[in-house]
This record gives C-alpha cells, structure tokens and sequence, in this order.
C-alpha cells in the first residue's frame, strides 16, 4: 500500500500529475494538477491507492487532511473516487466540510455528480464523522464559516474562492476571467472552470 510519494512533477494534464520518484514515473490523479505547478523541486502526495480488475490507479492530495477527506466521500453510497475528486475539485475542503456541518444542500447539489439524494447522504454519513478534519483544517487557517447560501451564485464566484485559496491573487484571477470570457466561459460547472482557470494560470507564470 502506497501512502504518499515524493518527486518532482514532471508533466501536467488536466486530470492528473506525473511524478517523478527515482526514476520511475507515476500517473497520480487530483483534484487540481496544476495547483502543484507553482511548487519549485519535489512535492510530496498523499496517496489513495485503489486497485481494479482492469487497472490500478493513483489518487493523490497536497495534505494528509484531503486525503482523509477524500476517503470520508467514497465511503458515502454513490460516491465513486472520481466523483469524489470532481467534489474537491468544485469546492474547498473547509467550504465543504462547513456546508456538510451546516446541511447547506444548496451548495452541495452545486457540486459536480451530486444530485440531492445524493447530497442528503452526504449529511447523513459524514455529519458526525468529520469532527477531526474540521479541527485539523482550523488550525491550518482553512475553515470557514458561514458557506454563503446563494441560489443566484455565479459557478465562477466558487471557482473563484477555491483558486483564493490555493494562494492566486485577486489580479490574476481577475486577469484570467477576462482571457476565460472571451472563450466563452462565462457558464458551466465549477469543476470545468476551475481547470480552465488553472490552465490558463498555470501557463501564465
């Protein structure tokens, strides 16, 4: 069982990382790949590693708290590691740790492949089981409340707290909203403009 990795990143896709550990390249998919684009030398990842009839695949998180998060979700019936990774990928993990806490259903159906029968388990399940993430997300300074309950919330205005908080300022976001309008992004799911953003911001520095 692989519990984390540490290399240097050597090529980047929209879904996944390739790490470089002595020699030996592993395929590691993330939430958001290019968030490690802005570290300089080796990176660690903390590793779920899940095997299949037809393939064993590397799921990989910056801290050791994702990573518990991560595996909180699969636990839930009718999540899946990849609909779990669109889950992180559409909202920070303090974000939905605090809407879980709150039964903020109307950020949760917001997630990508999250449904309300599927967002209620989610409350359900995890409510009384996330009492040690909460605390460890804290004491980094990541938790937040309250989850803004918006119905008419823009999904870029959540891709746009989530880039916050992997540390891009308000010029370059703004910056790459412009570059991302004239795409024509201005609509879509979270998860989709996040790695958009991420793209264009990756190849901007």
């Amino acid at each position: 069982m692989i519990d984390f990795l540490r290399g240097p990143v050597v090529h980047l896709e929209a879904e996944y990382v390739v790490l470089d550990v002595q020699g030996v390249g592993y395929r590691v998919f993330c939430p958001n790949p290019y968030a490690f684009a802005k570290v300089n030398g080796p990176v660690t990842i903390f590793i779920h590693y899940q095997t299949r009839e037809d393939a064993t695949l590397l799921f990989g998180f910056p801290t050791r708290e994702e990573q518990k998060l991560f595996r909180k979700l699969i636990e839930v019936t009718g999540i899946g590691p990849r609909v779990a990774l669109g889950i992180l990928t559409g909202g920070t993990p303090d974000q939905l740790i605090s809407a879980i806490y709150q039964e903020n259903l109307t950020f949760l159906i917001k997630l990508p492949g999250i449904g309300k029968k599927t967002a209620q388990r989610m409350i359900l399940d995890l409510k009384d089981k996330l009492d040690g993430l909460g605390a460890a997300f804290m004491q980094t300074g990541l938790f937040a409340l309250p989850v803004e309950e918006d119905e008419d919330l823009l999904p870029w205005q959540e891709a746009r707290d989530a880039l916050k908080a992997l540390g891009y300022t308000e010029g370059e976001l703004d910056s790459v909203w412009l570059d991302m309008k004239k795409e024509g992004a201005d609509i879509g799911p979270v998860d989709v403009l996040m790695k958009k953003a991420l793209k264009l911001l990756y190849v901007a520095r």
